[in-house]
């Protein structure tokens, strides 16, 4: 562990990454006492207001300040992806995991279910699930984590066949150690690295899939500030108040962009063919 942080250190990309993601995650956790106004409340008469003066980053069409609004909204865009992804990483890995460990038909019938699932794009089977169930958090913390599942159960599968052939597997099972001690106490731990890297990744996307379903509206029901909702609000005015569209766009962009570089550096670090190279 020590070898991989000393390597993710080195790599510019990565810090600058962590930074980007740090900074946004600190502005979620301190959007109460740093955020200048309460998001929902409106200024009809500065309604539209350009960046500068008492708003900083202008208002919406309701005279809501923006720079408050784009704090608030990333708590939401943090608690779905983390709360989505968290799920998906927990039951996607343990089912690639005992499938992978059982294999024969039960693998076999369990990837074809993950195949299906696969064979929906994230954001049309995230719609899917949240049309059905309703625009809510908890519905939408459901529905991405389902997209995410069987991806998890993949990246968990493959090293799972690969190890439980390895001589401390079977020498476990001489031992007379249970499945479930193999699996969580031997399995698990040289499985992670590729779990963590596909957890960073997959958080990018869990971002994206949330922007897009509040941006049709069937996301955090309104007035909840959400930078997918913020974007589309703002298309309304995009001619006459641009900035309505473009920073919580700009937001957008620097999670998703600092959530794949960091990405990317794990991959780098933990993969011992690309470390070689």
């Amino acid at each position: 562990m020590s070898k991989v942080l000393a390597r993710l250190r080195h790599n510019p990309m990565t810090v600058l990454g962590a930074l980007l993601c740090l900074a946004i995650v600190m502005a979620a956790v301190l959007a109460p006492w740093i955020a200048p106004h309460d998001p929902a409340d409106q200024d009809i008469i500065a309604r539209l207001a350009p960046p500068g003066g008492d708003y900083s980053l202008g208002t919406d069409q309701f005279g809501r300040d923006i720079l408050s609004r784009l704090l608030w909204g990333a708590r939401i865009s943090l608690t779905v992806s983390l709360g989505a992804i968290t799920v998906a990483m927990v039951i996607g890995g343990v089912i690639g995991m005992v499938s992978g460990y059982i294999g024969g038909s039960f693998d076999l019938i369990v990837m074809q279910v993950m195949d299906v699932l696969l064979s929906f794009p994230s954001l049309i089977l995230g719609l899917i699930v949240v049309a059905l169930l309703g625009p809510d958090l908890i519905n939408l913390v459901v529905a991405i984590a389902l997209t995410a599942v069987a991806p998890f159960a993949r990246i968990a599968r493959a090293p799972t066949m690969a190890l439980k052939e390895r001589a401390f597997v079977e020498a476990g099972r001489a031992l007379g150690f249970s499945h479930l001690r193999i699996l969580f106490r031997h399995i698990l731990p040289n499985i992670m690295s590729e779990v963590m890297v596909m957890t960073s990744l997959w958080m990018a996307t869990a971002v994206r899939v949330e922007a897009s379903l509040s941006f049709i509206g069937l996301g955090v029901k309104p007035p909840t500030a959400t930078w997918g909702g913020m974007t589309r609000d703002g298309f309304e005015n995009i001619l006459d108040a641009p900035w309505l569209a473009i920073l919580p766009g700009l937001a957008i962009l620097l999670l998703v962009l600092g959530l794949n570089m960091v990405g990317d550096g794990l991959r780098d670090a933990t993969d011992p063919r690309l470390r070689q190279e």
